[in-house]
This record gives C-alpha cells, structure tokens and sequence, in this order.
C-alpha cells in the first residue's frame, strides 16, 4: 500500500494558525482517529476536538478539511489540520500522527511529487509552485502565478503536439508507401518544422528574461576608494548593511542585498574601491573580485566623487557602457553644476542627505524593467528548460537537411522527447491515431 504522508505545509514556529497536511489512502482513518467521530463531509470545513489516540488527552480545536481523491492537490485522499500555530500544539499533533499505522512524515517536496505523479501538475507547474513560494516580490508572484496556471506547459505542449503531427506526416510515408495517400505528405511537415524551429529560437532568444526573474537582476556598485560606493548601499537598503569609513579601502570583499525596485528583484553588491595601487594583498584581491562583479552584472552604478571635477578616476570611466548608470556623489559638499562624466550624463546624488536617490531608484528601475519586463508570451524560468529548448531546435534543424524520411523521423522524435522531458511527458504519443484521423477518414 502507499504509504500515506503527513508534514507541517505552513513555516515552522509561532503564527496564528498552523496547517498540517496528510495524504494517501488512510488519511480519513487518521482524522477518525484524532476525533473519535464520524469523517466530515468533503470540502466542507468543521470545527473539531483533536486527541491524542492513545492517551486521549485534548491537543486542541482545530478546523478541519477533508478533499475525497481525485479532487485535492496530490490527487489522493487529503485531510488538513489548521491548528492554533503554537509550537506546542503543533508538536503534540505531529507526535499523535506519527504513532498512528500506516503513516510517516513526508520527505521534502513529496506532496508536490504527489501530484505530479498523480498527473495533478506537470513538471513546469510543480517548479512553479516552489517559485510561488519563494516569491518575494509582485513580478516574480505573476511570473510564478501563470507558470502555475499552465501558461509555460501548454506553450511546450502545443509545440509538441506540433510536432506529433508532423511525425505522422512523415512516417505515413515510410510506413505505407503503396496506400492512396496525398503526394508529398512528408514534404508538408518541413514548413511547420522550420515555423517550429523559428519560434524556439525566438523564445530561447529572451536574455534570460525569466532565469533573472526568479533570481533576480544583478546590480554592481562599482568607483574609486571613498567615492560614497557603501553609503551608496546603505541610502538605496535603507540600512546599515555596509560599514562606512572615511578611511579607503574599507570595503574588501563583495556586500550583497537584496532590493525591490518597482516590482522587479535585484541584487545590488557593493565592491572594493578600484585603484592601481593596492595598500596590501588583501584589498589588492577585493579589487579583483570587484572587477570580476562588474563583469557579471547586468547593470553597473559607476559611483564618482563630485569633490574630484574635474578629475575623474579613470579605473571606473574604464567600465562605462550602456549597462552603466553614472552617479556623481557628495554633491551636497560640492556643487555638481550640469552632472557630467565625460560624455556621460550622470544622476546628481548625495548618498548623506539623500538627495537624487529618488531619480536614481527612477533609472534603476528603467533599467530593470527593461531586461526583466516580458512581451506578453510565458517565459522559460529555468536552465533545464533552456537546454531541453536548444537540443529540441538543433534536433528540428537536423530534421530540415536529413537526407532520409527515416533521419528525418528520428530527428522530429528526438524533438519531441526533448520538449517532452520539460513537461515531464517523455513518451511520444501513439501516431497510429493521428494518422487514421489525417489520412484514413472516409476510407
């Protein structure tokens, strides 16, 4: 039998209320058990006294749920338990089912694992579900919210199902050469193989779009010893998560937080002070890691000091380019006129007053917006998607020079596993069907 399984589904410690699940074939015996009484009708919520089975002792008054299978998230019997959320409480619940025949406590994931093998969710639906819940900001909720929906696996299954069709096409020509089927029926597949292959190119062609979403946008705070880089930090944090001295070459290693601009995460690292000559190996290997950052960053903030006009460091004019905003700093000691760095107009801050942040805050989000904002389509969120995508595409293109129909065949199904293996439907379908239905109707 399968085991059934029961886990806290809300965070641990103290809260309001707590939520225990349980799900497989003897969760109803479980909440019999915890009761005393009869089982409540299905989806119908009802306040109850739960017990300890063996000792009878009171453990709390709980609202309880119960979802009959097919109809809950695993797809198996369901009960949920929310409990008054003290860690007492909880803890005497847990320890009261553990006792119980026929139940153990889930292993991690295991209720989504559920209910995707009891074809509840596909795998992309399942991923989105961790996302959801790791959702800290609204772009990333949307983001997870149509992914869990189903809007990324139907877009994958739709081309999928392309494909099958264009696998029948094919191998009605291989396999019934001497029917009465239509002339050049393999031929008629190779248009919507290169319109398929066309369209994986310009959804793998998104700069990452939905990988930086979940992840968030990298910020790289970048300038010369005491040009204001931690101050920086700390006016866009609003704390204190970097320690700010008059004295360079106080920041040595990279100081990373995690921000919400406009909707969008990013990540915004503070980095060594850039300068030829290091005081000692240490800041010497900080300017290194510095540099480093700067080169993985989606976006630089090249921080220069407005006591410096008209002299600019030039280690930092270095990595100006047009993934850089420019910010002239401390323009509450000196006045920065019409805020230029060379050829770069820059935003006219001071990091002390707070002066130009909103401007700046402005710019970053412009900025953000524009490498994490989507056209409308879903977006691939994961690697596993991107490299199941490009050997689906290079399988096509292979299939559109294949000297053989039987290559060209191998090469469509070849495709159709890889899409199949994001969905988590690796099987390709039965062709017999569509072929009875494309080719043999009236026959």
């Amino acid at each position: 039998m399968i085991p059934t399984i029961f886990a806290l589904a809300t965070a641990p410690g103290r809260a309001g209320v707590a939520v225990v699940r349980v799900s497989g074939p003897v969760s109803g015996d479980a909440l019999a058990a915890l009761t005393g009484k009869p089982l409540p009708a299905p989806r119908m919520a009802t306040l109850v006294r739960l017990r300890d089975p063996k000792t009878g002792e009171a453990l709390d008054d709980a609202l309880v749920l119960r979802f009959t299978a097919p109809r809950s998230f695993t797809g198996e019997d369901v009960v949920e338990l929310h409990l008054h959320g003290g860690r007492a409480v909880v803890a005497g619940v847990v320890e009261a089912l553990s006792t119980l025949p026929g139940l153990r406590v889930a292993e991690p994931g295991e209720f989504t694992r559920r209910a995707f093998e009891n074809g509840k969710l596909d795998l992309t639906e399942a991923e989105a579900v961790a996302d959801l819940v790791d959702a800290e900001t609204s772009a990333q909720r949307r983001q997870a919210l149509r992914q869990m929906e189903g809007a990324l696996g139907a877009l994958y299954d739709g081309w999928r199902e392309r494909l099958t069709r264009s696998l029948a096409h094919i191998e009605a020509d291989i396999d019934f050469p001497d029917e009465d089927l239509p002339s050049g029926v393999s031929d008629a597949a190779r248009p919507v193989l290169d319109a398929l292959a066309a369209e994986i190119d310009a959804h793998l062609d998104d700069r990452g779009r939905g990988e930086r979403l979940r992840e968030g946008l990298h910020i790289a705070i970048v300038g010369a010893p005491n040009a204001g880089k931690s101050s920086l930090l700390n006016a866009l944090a609003r704390r204190e998560a970097a320690i700010v001295s008059a004295r360079a070459g106080t920041t040595r290693d990279v100081i990373e937080v995690h921000l919400d601009l406009g909707g969008y995460p990013v990540v915004l690292a503070d980095t060594a002070g850039l300068r030829e000559a290091a005081a000692d190996e240490v800041e010497e290997e900080g300017i290194r890691r510095a540099l480093d950052r700067a080169a993985r960053a989606d976006v630089k903030v090249a921080v220069f000091d407005a006591t410096a006009i008209p002299a600019f460091d030039p280690a930092t004019v270095a990595l100006l380019d047009k993934d850089t905003v420019v910010v002239l700093n401390k323009t509450d000691v000196v006045e920065a006129g019409v805020p230029m760095v060379g050829d770069w107009e820059a935003v006219a801050v001071s990091a002390r007053t707070g002066a130009g942040l909103p401007e700046l805050e402005r710019r970053l989000t412009a900025f953000t917006a524009d490498r994490l904002a989507g056209s409308g389509a879903p977006a691939l969120t994961r690697a596993r998607h991107r490299s199941a995508l490009e050997e689906c595409r290079d399988a096509l293109r292979r299939a559109l020079t294949a000297p053989l129909p039987e290559l060209m065949a191998e090469d469509v199904r070849l495709a159709s596993r890889a899409l199949g293996r994001i969905t988590g439907r690796v099987d390709v379908e039965d062709l017999l069907d569509v072929i009875f239905r494309d080719f043999c109707v009236g026959k």
